[in-house]
C-alpha cells in the first residue's frame, strides 16, 4: 500500500468526521455504556458491598460455587452439586470437573477455602461468626461447617447478597497481593481482563476455557458514561450497543428512536428514603411522626411514572415481594394534608432545614423530585451529588448525614436483605433497636420454616411501622439496546439489572 494512498485515506476519514466509534462497530465487540464510574475494588469479589453494583463486573470476570442464574436463585456453577447434613451443620460442595481460571490453574477446594477466608465485604462478620471452618476434603470437594444450624446460609453464600461464594485463585492472589489482584484480576468467569482504565473503560475478552460455554461475543467493553444524556447520544450514534439506566423522558425518546429498543425488567432493587440522623435524639427525624410525614408527602405513583415510565412498582416494603419470607406491604398513600398535620403535632409547623439529601448516584433527578415533595411540607434540603464509589464508601463509613436515597438490588431472602441495613453489625446500618436485633437473631436460629416466616414478618412489619425508612419503589431498570444486538441478556436472571449471563450475549 503506497504512502500516498494511506495519507488520502486518513484525510478522507478526517473530513468525514474523524472518530468512528472506537469499538462498538467491530463485528466481534459489544460495547456497554455504563451509568457509573467503574472502580478497581469492584474487580475483587472479596470487597462486595451488599449492593448489586459490583456484580455488573463480577458476572463476566468471575464465577461462584452457586449463584443466581436463569435456572434459579441458587444455581450450581463452579460446584456441580452440594449437600446439607441432616443436622444442618455441614454443607459439602462437589466442584465441577475441568473448571479453570483464566491463567490455566484449576479451580480447587483450596481456592474455595482461601476465597472465604479472605472475604471482607458485606455480611463477612455474620458469615464468619456462623461458620466454624472451611475444610478441604479433596481437590474437588470443599466442606463448610457451621457452629450451629443456620437456615440462611445459602441465602448469604449462594446469591448476590454477598460475594463470599465467588472464587478467586489462591496461588495468583498470594503472588500479586490484594492491590495487584485489583489491578489485574484473574477469574474463572466467561471473560478475562484485557485492560482497565479506572473511571473510563474496562475491556474484556472471551475465555474459551469457560465451563458453561465460550461466549459468542468475543470482546466485551464497559465504558463509563455517567451522564444520562451523553449515554443516550452514544447509543443513538452507535458508539455503544447497550446503555444502562434511563429515566422517563429519555426512555420515551429512545423507545421512539428508529433502530433502537427499550427493555425494562423489574429487578430486586428497592429505593428508599433513609433518615440517617433518626438515632440522634436531638434530630427532628428521631420523631416517628416526622418520618411518617415525609413518607406520606411522596406521591409514589407519580414518581414511578416520572422515573420509569410507569414500569416500576411503588412499594411500602424494604424487601421485594419475590423474596422468600417477604411480607407484602402496600405503599403508603400520598397524603400531604395528613403529612402537614403530623409536622404540626411533632412541633414543626414551619418545617425545618434537613441539610443534605444525598441520592444514590446517578439518581440526582430522583433526589430533586423527593426534595420537592418534602419542601411542600416545610422540610428544606439540598440535593448533594456524588460519584457512586465515593458515595458507597461514605455510606459504609457512616460519614453521610441528613437524608439519603438508598437502594440495593442484591439477591437473597428477606433476612439477607435486612441484615446490612437494620442489624447492629450491618454494613450500612447507622443504628438499630434491641428488639429488632433480637428478632433477627432468633429467626437465624429457627429451624422451623413457618416459625421463621412469623419472625421475619414481625421484623419487616416493625421496620415499616416505625418508618425506619420510607420505601419508594421497586425499580424497573431501563436500558437502551442498539440494532446490532440480537440477545442483550436482559432479564434472563430474575431480579438482576445488568447483562447476565454475559456468555449469552449475541450480536447479529
Amino acid at each position: 500500500m503506497s504512502t500516498r494512498f494511506v495519507l488520502v485515506a486518513l484525510l478522507t476519514a478526517m473530513l468525514a468526521g474523524t472518530a468512528a466509534p472506537a469499538l462498538a462497530a467491530d463485528p466481534g465487540t459489544l460495547t456497554i455504556g455504563v451509568h457509573v464510574t467503574l472502580v478497581n475494588r469492584w474487580l475483587d469479589p472479596a470487597d462486595t458491598e451488599g449492593l448489586i453494583t459490583p456484580f455488573m463486573v463480577l458476572y463476566p470476570i468471575h464465577d461462584a460455587l452457586v449463584k443466581p442464574m436463569p435456572g434459579g436463585l441458587n444455581t450450581p456453577c463452579l460446584a456441580e452439586s452440594w449437600t446439607v447434613s441432616k443436622d444442618g451443620l455441614t454443607y459439602e460442595f462437589v466442584l465441577r470437573k475441568n473448571t479453570k481460571f483464566h491463567n490455566g490453574d484449576p479451580v480447587t477446594a483450596e481456592d474455595v477455602k482461601f476465597s472465604f477466608d479472605r472475604y471482607r465485604g458485606s455480611g463477612a462478620k455474620l458469615l464468619k461468626e456462623k461458620v466454624k471452618e472451611v475444610q478441604v476434603v479433596a481437590p474437588n470437594r470443599a466442606r463448610i461447617v457451621l457452629k450451629e444450624p443456620w437456615p440462611d446460609f445459602m441465602a448469604f453464600y449462594g446469591t448476590s447478597a454477598t460475594g463470599a461464594g465467588w472464587i478467586v485463585p489462591k496461588k495468583y492472589v498470594e503472588k500479586v497481593g490484594d492491590d495487584g489482584f485489583k489491578k489485574a484480576p484473574v477469574g474463572a468467569g466467561p471473560y478475562k481482563l484485557v485492560s482497565f482504565n479506572p473511571g473510563v473503560e474496562l475491556v474484556l475478552e472471551a475465555f474459551d476455557g469457560y465451563w458453561r460455554k465460550t461466549p459468542a461475543v468475543k470482546r466485551l467493553v464497559m465504558r463509563s458514561i455517567p451522564d444520562e444524556s451523553t449515554r443516550a447520544a452514544a447509543l443513538k450514534a452507535g458508539e455503544v450497543d447497550i446503555a444502562y439506566l434511563f429515566g422517563g423522558t429519555l426512555a420515551e425518546e429512545l423507545r421512539r428512536a428508529p433502530g433502537l429498543k427499550v427493555v425494562g425488567p423489574v429487578i430486586y432493587g428497592v429505593y428508599w428514603l433513609d433518615f440517617l440522623d433518626q438515632w440522634d435524639a436531638k434530630s427532628p427525624w428521631h420523631d416517628r411522626r416526622v418520618r411518617l410525614a415525609a413518607s406520606l408527602a411522596m406521591d409514589r405513583q407519580t414518581i414511578n411514572q416520572i422515573e420509569m415510565i410507569g414500569l416500576g412498582r411503588p412499594t411500602g416494603s424494604f424487601v421485594p415481594p419475590e423474596f422468600d419470607f417477604a411480607l407484602k406491604i402496600d405503599p403508603p398513600p400520598y397524603d400531604p394534608k395528613r403529612a402537614k398535620q403530623l409536622m404540626v403535632e411533632a412541633g414543626y409547623p414551619n418545617g425545618f432545614d434537613a441539610g443534605d439529601l444525598t441520592p444514590l448516584p446517578p439518581y440526582t433527578a430522583l433526589g430533586e423530585t423527593v426534595a420537592n415533595y418534602l419542601q411542600a411540607i416545610g422540610v428544606k434540603s439540598r440535593v448533594r451529588s456524588m460519584e457512586r464509589a465515593a458515595y458507597l464508601a461514605a455510606w459504609r463509613e457512616k460519614k453521610l448525614h441528613g437524608l439519603l436515597i438508598g437502594a440495593t438490588g442484591a439477591a437473597g431472602n428477606a433476612a439477607a436483605r435486612l441484615e446490612p441495613f437494620v442489624t447492629k453489625d450491618g454494613l450500612f446500618a447507622y443504628g438499630t433497636a434491641p428488639d429488632l436485633e433480637d428478632l433477627f437473631v432468633r429467626q437465624a436460629r429457627e429451624q422451623d420454616r413457618k416459625q421463621r416466616e412469623v419472625l421475619l414478618h414481625q421484623l419487616q412489619k416493625a421496620v415499616a411501622d416505625r418508618v425506619l425508612t420510607a420505601p419508594i419503589f421497586q425499580q424497573a431498570f431501563i436500558w437502551g439496546v442498539g440494532s446490532r444486538v440480537e440477545e442483550p441478556a436482559s432479564g434472563l436472571v430474575q431480579g438482576y439489572p445488568y447483562v447476565a449471563p454475559a456468555e449469552d450475549l449475541k450480536l447479529k
